[in-house]
């Protein structure tokens, strides 16, 4: 059978990691769910919706209104303005950290992560203007989504590291690992076990980020698992506390 562990929030786990942002600490350690406070916030119609806002937004998205998507919503530039303007009020500190990384860049040409990770950036042409820009979208883009692909590795590791403790190595296969998720195949006598050595991997892996980098990762690392007997009928884990748990 297959098992999917999809890890929560990666991006936005990262984002606010890297930004300090007081208010998406708050709601990570507790467990908030975002997107249906900021779709009653800035008033949107769907919860879909806020989230597609916000991951559009971190990563350097600015024209809203011209988006079929975000025009169904309102194709005035104004009403996209005054909800950035809202999100940024609410997540002052990633305001501030998507400044300094802007300034940064334009200062240096690169950007350097925790993990000691270097991103070099080149001004661009831009196809409408001809002039050269820096590539805001990807300077904004870039720290995150490699900071989530190195702390998905760890996991990776981990993972195979427990596997092998074990004794399950010629049992379990890692098939594939897609941005945020790891795919294993795996007995389906074995689910219950290796579900544990799964949560394992994603809870030890802000401690072994520590070890690794030598900067703490303070935020919790939380996956959801799904399994079924193929990728069309998957059905989600909940987590049972009256059955026995690793330590």
């Amino acid at each position: 059978m297959l098992l999917n562990a999809d890890a929560s929030q990666l991006e936005w786990v990262c984002a606010v990691y890297l930004s300090k942002d007081k208010v998406g600490y708050d709601e990570i350690l507790n467990a908030k769910d975002l997107h249906t406070d900021n779709q009653k916030k800035f008033n949107l119609p769907e919860r879909r919706i806020a989230k597609i806002f916000l991951f559009r937004l971190i990563y350097g998205g600015t024209v809203f209104h011209k988006d079929p998507l975000f025009m169904e919503v309102s194709a005035r530039k104004k009403f996209w303005d005054d909800i950035i303007e809202q999100f940024y009020n609410k997540y002052k500190g990633l305001h501030k950290w998507h400044t300094s990384l802007l300034n940064t860049v334009v200062s240096t040409g690169k950007w350097v992560n925790p993990t000691g990770r270097i991103y070099t950036f080149e001004r661009q042409k831009n196809p409408w203007t001809q002039s050269l820009e820096w590539p805001r979208t990807q300077i904004l883009n870039y720290p995150v989504q490699g900071l989530a692909a190195d702390t998905m590795a760890i996991v990776r590791v981990l993972l195979h590291q427990r596997i092998v403790s074990a004794g399950m190595l010629s049992e379990v296969k890692q098939i594939a690992t897609v941005h945020d998720s790891i795919l294993l195949d795996i007995p389906a006598e074995l689910c219950y076990t290796i579900i544990l050595l799964v949560q394992k991997a994603f809870d030890d892996t802000p401690a072994a980020f520590e070890a690794l980098f030598g900067v703490p990762f303070d935020l919790p690392y939380r996956c959801e698992i799904t399994v079924g007997p193929n990728k069309k009928d998957m059905t989600k884990w909940v987590v049972n506390a009256n059955l026995p748990q690793l330590t």
